[in-house]
């Protein structure tokens, strides 16, 4: 009765909403954040702009989040409580939500601390993949058994985040302290090659074409740009501040780049190679998320308890959200 009870509380606050913003493509979905700070995942109504609930994922943190593909659950890897690359607990465990029930459901345990990570959904196959810094790899699960069947090496140590090509053919991993990025063939499950970046590098962002890769050197202020198709850096974008990671619109023209230490983030002409205008916001901007619709994003704040929604229409803020401390991961849930 208390998951009726809650989806139908969820449903009424999500339509009630008395915004006269088109809800379109955005009707009927959740934005999620992990708020480090008191272990939870939350649920955000983008219409209303508020946070609805937030479901403890389990008493440690996670940093990342995705959704399934029908809307009905969220993943969250417990990472522990350290920094990359920093002493602190090491997670075993993977969380996933029921977003219906408001809780947690199922856990997928890794058998030994492996700092789990970033998490994604292959664009081909369905499977999850996370990364497992302390194993040197990216775990394949199956969702449907919510078994680990595979471990495809990194050849790298702290490999932090990675993105999946369109296709689904292809992963690419921030390795933060080596700094350098691992190409990975998600299809025989083997290391293609390790590319050297910097002397630190975080972060990893796929343009939609598959055609480029861009990582944040965190020596400098400026962006990597690797050639797919030549595993090599081909230019660097100069930046206002260091960078850290971000997301590229759905027409690939442009990226949004979080200036953590700027509170600012910039706007990056991908046709250009060159920074056009940059976006104040809340203190220490983490992740950019993107949604389907791609007339927004989102950026999650870390230090300000909010994320920041900016309209590309005139590239301005058009709300804070409030969220729970260390607002960090961002994913998109749509119910089928």
């Amino acid at each position: 009765m208390r998951v009726h009870l809650f989806w139908l509380a969820l449903t009424i606050v999500m339509y009630s909403t008395s915004s006269t913003q088109p809800m379109q493509a955005r009707q009927g979905s959740l934005l999620l954040v992990a708020n480090k700070g008191d272990h939870t995942l939350g649920l955000i109504d983008p219409v209303a702009g508020r946070q609805i609930h937030a479901i403890d994922v389990g008493g440690v943190t996670g940093h990342e989040v995705v959704a399934s593909r029908d809307g009905r659950l969220a993943y969250v890897p417990i990472y522990g409580d350290s920094g990359v690359g920093r002493p602190g607990t090491d997670g075993s465990t993977l969380s996933v939500v029921d977003l219906r029930a408001g809780k947690v459901t199922a856990n997928v345990d890794f058998g030994h601390g492996v700092r789990p990570h970033c998490v994604a959904i292959g664009a081909k196959d369905g499977l999850l993949y996370v990364s497992t810094e302390l194993d040197q790899a990216i775990a394949v699960i199956d969702p449907r058994t919510l078994k680990v069947i595979a471990r495809i090496p990194t050849g790298a140590a702290e490999s932090h985040m990675f993105a999946i090509s369109s296709d689904g053919r292809r992963a690419y991993t921030a390795n933060v302290g080596p700094g350098s990025v691992s190409v990975l063939d998600l299809e025989t499950r083997k290391l293609i090659t390790v590319i050297p970046v910097a002397p630190r590098v975080q972060r990893v962002v796929l343009s939609p074409d598959r055609r480029l890769v861009f990582t944040a050197d965190q020596s400098k202020p400026q962006l990597a740009v690797i050639d797919t198709a030549t595993h090599k850096v081909t230019t660097w974008i100069p930046l206002p501040a260091i960078g850290y990671g971000g997301a590229v619109t759905p027409d690939g023209r442009l990226m949004i780049v979080p200036l953590r230490s700027g509170n600012r983030v910039a706007v990056v002409d991908l046709d250009n190679q060159q920074v056009i205008r940059t976006i104040d916001v809340p203190a220490s901007p983490q992740e950019v998320l993107i949604p389907p619709d791609g007339k927004v994003a989102y950026v999650s704040c870390d230090a300000s308890r909010k994320v920041a929604v900016i309209r590309f229409t005139d590239w301005s803020v058009e709300k804070l959200i409030d969220t729970g401390p260390s607002a960090d991961g961002l994913g998109w849930a749509t119910a089928e």
